[in-house]
């Protein structure tokens, strides 16, 4: 029987951002490794545990995107990841390991995720990491690290996903600006209106509608879209 979870809205609530103060943007990379020889020498340096403050907002790079996080202390972070493991289950063991590319792709079709805290190396996954590296990029000013922090605890659990308008990237910059954004997802749609505003796309989809056609036969399954797609296109363009 699959259990009934209470999920969060997408829209986050409302902050004030006077409540505190602005937090000094340092820029480090630090390379985090699951390497045991690796690790040791990084233990021996006093720099090891002082690289991240609690508050931070972490980023690596993944393959097709950037994945966010917040440091929260102690070697933990938090960071929204799409899982369908909550909706199957309500046991905690099972949901704590590190979540597989298989439950990361069904949380995205069933557009469910959790606000959870991993380790720093398990979110790191062997890549580097940077951070607070937005603050240079975002116009809003960075609130101070210990309401970052505690914004991000606060929204632990069950939360509704999209991939474009409620995902990790409008985790953090909720938490450290107060206003929920994603420049990948503004990237995104940038790129797709200038598909859209190329008369080339338009040609393009009216060849592969043919082809469709030829290959099929004339049926309302394969005209209307051959001509209701370009229309469309030609249209918005």
């Amino acid at each position: 029987m699959v259990p009934d979870l209470t999920l969060r809205a997408f829209r986050y609530p409302p902050i004030d951002i006077n409540s505190g103060g602005p937090s000094a943007a340092h820029l480090k990379r630090f390379e985090v490794t699951k390497s045991a020889s690796i690790w040791q020498l990084e233990e021996k340096s006093p720099a090891r545990c002082s690289v991240f403050r609690r508050g931070d907002l972490l980023e690596v790079p993944r393959t097709l995107f950037t994945h966010y996080g917040i440091y929260l202390g102690e070697n933990r972070v938090a960071h929204l990841v799409p899982d369908i493991m909550p909706v199957l289950t309500n046991n905690k063991q099972l949901i704590k390991p590190v979540v597989t590319n298989k439950r990361l792709i069904l949380g995205c079709i069933y557009k469910i995720a959790s606000v959870r805290v991993d380790s720093v190396e398990d979110f790191a996954y062997g890549a580097q990491i940077l951070v607070n590296d937005m603050d240079m990029q975002i116009k809003c000013q960075a609130l101070a690290n210990e309401d970052v922090a505690r914004r991000a605890e606060k929204l632990i659990g069950s939360i509704r996903y999209s991939l474009l308008w409620n995902n990790c990237e409008h985790f953090v910059t909720y938490c450290r600006y107060g206003t929920p954004v994603s420049r990948q997802t503004e990237r995104f749609c940038s790129c797709l209106k200038s598909i859209i505003r190329d008369q080339r796309s338009v040609a393009l989809t009216v060849l592969l509608g043919m082809m469709y056609t030829i290959c099929f036969g004339l049926a309302p399954s394969t005209t209307l879209p051959t001509i209701l797609i370009p229309f469309t296109m030609w249209m918005a363009g």
